[in-house]
Formats: structure tokens, sequence, C-alpha cells
């Protein structure tokens, strides 16, 4: 054969795999794997889509809350800016400080005394405590989903692999011939289980971290500011 005919590539509809011909020889074992795991593939995008949208906007209305916060001197008017902002986990925060502080101050001015003790000021951290856990907790929701995606996915997808390889063999065995032209294409099949289980597995490991980091970052916050309304509120409200 002539050298130029031996490195001729051939046609790629006479080589190539068929895909659904695979996906429907695979078995209901196989489908199931492969239904199962683009079916979390499709959840994991969708998480990906909404907790984006909603960490970019607790972002930039916590930044407006904040710039609120420092340049008003009225806290009943920073309330209603809160209101307002209520995608901002730290503006949340604020209004659970802010309604506990109302019932203490309240409490006090109708029994007539002037002094608040520090009952008073524990009763505002215990608020505020609560509220940034609720707010984390919030910010967390679905993203432990793209976790257990990213952990699971090419397990799921190694099992489909497995099981369809081992149909391969079994079926080499029964046609007793076992070359490389009738082994290659069974087993390159079974691999497309695993293909699709790093399809789903790469994006939602890859969102995961992203979103942990952004979370991360507004609790901080929320624990930065929750400091500094505790010591606006001893310095105005406990120090009398």
């Amino acid at each position: 054969m002539p050298l130029f005919e031996m490195l001729t590539p051939a046609p790629l509809g006479a080589a190539g795999l068929n895909y659904l011909d695979a996906i429907r020889h695979s078995g209901p074992v196989g489908i199931s794997v492969l239904l199962l795991l683009l079916g979390a593939s499709v959840a994991s995008w969708a998480i990906i889509l909404l907790k984006y949208l909603h960490l970019r906007q607790a972002q930039k209305q916590s930044v407006a809350f904040l710039d609120a916060f420092w340049q008003s001197k009225r806290l009943d008017a920073i309330y209603q800016a809160a209101e307002k902002l209520s995608m901002s986990p730290i503006s949340q925060v604020f209004r659970a400080g802010y309604i506990e502080l109302s019932k203490v101050t309240s409490q006090q001015t109708e029994s007539g005394e002037q002094r608040y003790d520090l009952g008073g000021i524990e009763n505002v951290e215990r608020a505020l405590r609560r509220a940034m856990v609720a707010e984390g907790t919030y910010l967390e929701s679905k993203v432990a989903f793209l976790a257990t995606t990213g952990s699971a996915a090419p397990f799921v997808g190694l099992f489909g692999t497995v099981w369809g390889i081992m149909g391969a063999f079994q079926d080499i065995y029964l046609q007793g011939n076992a070359n490389l032209a009738t082994v290659a294409k069974p087993i390159s099949e079974a691999l497309i289980a695993t293909a699709v289980g790093l399809f789903a597995a790469i994006p939602a490991v890859v969102a995961y971290n992203f979103f942990l980091s952004k979370i991360n970052v507004l609790r901080s916050e929320m624990d930065s500011f929750s400091s500094d309304f505790l010591n606006i509120v001893k310095r105005h409200f406990f120090n009398k």
C-alpha cells in the first residue's frame, strides 16, 4: 500500500461513534445512569444561574446599604432604607438588631427608667447573631447540591462505565472474538457514562468553590457590621 494512502484519515461517518445508538444499546442500567447524570447537570446549571444572580444582587445591595448606614445619622431612616434592600443580608441583620433595640428602649421608657441595663445589649447581640445565622443559611441554600453533584457524579459515571464494560466483555465472550475491532467499540460506548459524569461534576465543583468564596465574604461583612452596630448602640444607648 502506498504511504500516502496509509496516512489518509478514514471518513468521519465511517469510523465515528453513533452516540444515540450507544445510549440505546447501553441497557436499562446504562440509560438510568445517563438520565440521572443529565438530570443532575440540568439542576446544577439552574442552581448556578439562580445563585449567581442572588449573590450578585446581595453584594450590590449590601454595598448600597452600608453607604446609607454610614451616611445617615438616624436609625429609623436607615431602617427605611433597609426595607428597600431586602436582598442584602447585612440589611436584614440590621433590621433584626433595630427591632430588638426598639423593644428594649420601649420597655425602658414605659417603666420610666432612662438607664439601660446590660441585659438589653445582650438581647440585641443575640438578635444580631440569630439574623446572621439565618442569613448565612439562606445564602448557602441549594449550594450543597452542587457539592454533592461534584463529588458523586464522577462515581456514578464510573459505575455506568464499569457496568457497560462488563456487558461488553460478556458479549465478546459469547461471540468468541476478542480482537481490537470488537473490543474498541463497546468499550468506547461504555465510556460515555464517565464523560457525562465529568460533564456534570466539573461545572458544579467550580461553581461551588466560587459561591463559597462569595458567601464567606458576605459572612465576614455581616460579622464586621454586627460589631460596628453593637459599638454604636452601646455608645449611644447603654452608656448613660
